[in-house]
């Protein structure tokens, strides 16, 4: 087995450095289209998410020149979850590191950017930045801990090897994503034109109605009316688990996925059920998050089950998809944070086209929602193998030639 070596982070970079201070960047400094400039909210699952993303003029890109990413850096934030961090790429190549942001500059002739990223993400490492950190309240991460952090190395030629093997899982996984992304896409488009727009039935009869003009045979309804509504309610909290015993238990929207929730929680004393295929929806700030349940679980009060009355699954999810405005209007309401009753629910006002043209919008989803779970599904395994296989690779434990590659 080859040796690994021991070097303080510091070692292997070029240089680390805080992103810029408050004084070189404000808020009203930020443009509708410019360079990108990564904050901590901005790095999610070891990536840069540019949903929402601040912007910056060139003259501002100018002054901040030594705070521009490179593919190959790695970003920190500097306060909070301090335990993520993110890998730039080609695509963030000349964005900027921003306020409350620490840019991690790698030494490529010493080691790789993509393995030093998977060793950051093990638990051993996490545990060590966590326990380093400094404050109480909130956990600080500055230059002289990172600097500190050990991490140990077998040769570049050996890390770019590993490295090839894991982010071969990584590649895949994206692929998936992307798949999953066009598909949701298609989906709203669809459901937008037909149930929105209303633009292959322009050529008939359109009738008044409370939420204004609808083709002739339509109606407006309540969401109760083509879905039942069950509330969570929490079991007792000495029932819940780890351990996969009992149903899987969902109490809010922490688990909350692109559509299906993430599985972390098990109870033995389930109470209020959500069936497969159901909608979960959050009830509690934020309201109107949603997810769609992959197999029976209980729900806790911070969620409500949306279960179609008919096989109208797609339907009913990009219907309560598309009414983000209505359930934002209760995120104003309650005595601390935002809240939905059942009523509230129930008595929502929903437009109900024709059976004929409901079934008509399942037959084209139903393959698209074939395809997002068998890519999703496909990404639990492929997730799991990869995070049984990377410590095993990092610790030398097994060996390149153990695979069979």
């Amino acid at each position: 087995m080859e040796e690994l070596k021991t070097y303080r982070l510091a070692d292997i970079c070029n240089s680390i450095q805080t992103g810029p201070f408050g004084s070189q960047l404000h808020k009203s400094d930020y443009v509708e289209f410019g360079t990108p400039i990564v904050m901590p909210k901005d790095i999610t699952n070891g990536k840069i998410n540019d949903n929402n993303i601040s912007r910056i003029s060139k003259n501002d890109v100018a002054k901040l020149f030594k705070h521009k990413l490179v593919s190959g850096n790695i970003i920190y934030p500097r306060r909070g979850d301090i335990s993520k961090c993110a890998l730039i790429t080609s695509k963030e190549d000349g964005w900027v590191c921003g306020t409350g942001c620490i840019k991690v500059d790698i030494n490529q002739q010493i080691a790789n950017s993509t393995y030093v990223m998977y060793v950051l993400c093990q638990s051993e490492t996490v545990n060590w930045i966590e326990s380093n950190a400094v404050g109480t309240t909130m956990l600080n991460l500055n230059t002289s801990i990172l600097s500190d952090l050990p991490i140990k190395l077998p040769s570049l030629n050996t890390q770019k090897k590993l490295a090839n093997i894991v982010s071969s899982f990584d590649k895949k996984i994206d692929l998936n994503r992307r798949i999953n992304d066009n598909l949701e896409q298609q989906a709203q488009a669809l459901f937008k034109s037909w149930f929105v727009d209303f633009e292959p039935f322009k050529e008939g009869k359109f009738v008044d109605s409370e939420m204004g003009m609808i083709p002739e045979g339509w109606k407006v309804g309540r969401l109760c009316d083509f879905a039942i509504i069950t509330m969570g309610q929490s079991p007792s909290g000495d029932s819940y688990n780890e351990n996969k015993e009992g149903m899987v238990f969902y109490q809010g929207r922490s688990e909350f996925g692109n559509r299906f929730p993430s599985i972390k929680l098990y109870t033995t004393d389930p109470n209020r059920i959500a069936e497969k295929n159901s909608i979960l929806i959050s009830v509690r700030a934020p309201v109107g998050d949603i997810n769609i349940a992959s197999q029976d679980c209980c729900i806790g009060r911070g969620l409500a089950s949306i279960k179609a009355r008919g096989n109208y699954n797609s339907f009913l999810y990009y219907t309560v998809k598309s009414m983000k405005k209505e359930f934002d209007v209760y995120n104003g309401e309650g005595t601390v944070f935002g809240s939905i009753n059942k009523d509230s629910l129930n008595s929502m006002p929903v437009i109900i086209p024709t059976t004929e043209e409901i079934s008509n919008f399942e037959k084209i989803t139903s393959v698209l929602d074939y395809n997002y779970e068998k890519c999703h599904r496909e990404n639990i395994i492929l997730t799991s193998l990869r995070d049984n296989l990377l410590p095993r690779l990092i610790s030398g434990g097994l060996k390149i030639n153990d695979l069979n590659c």
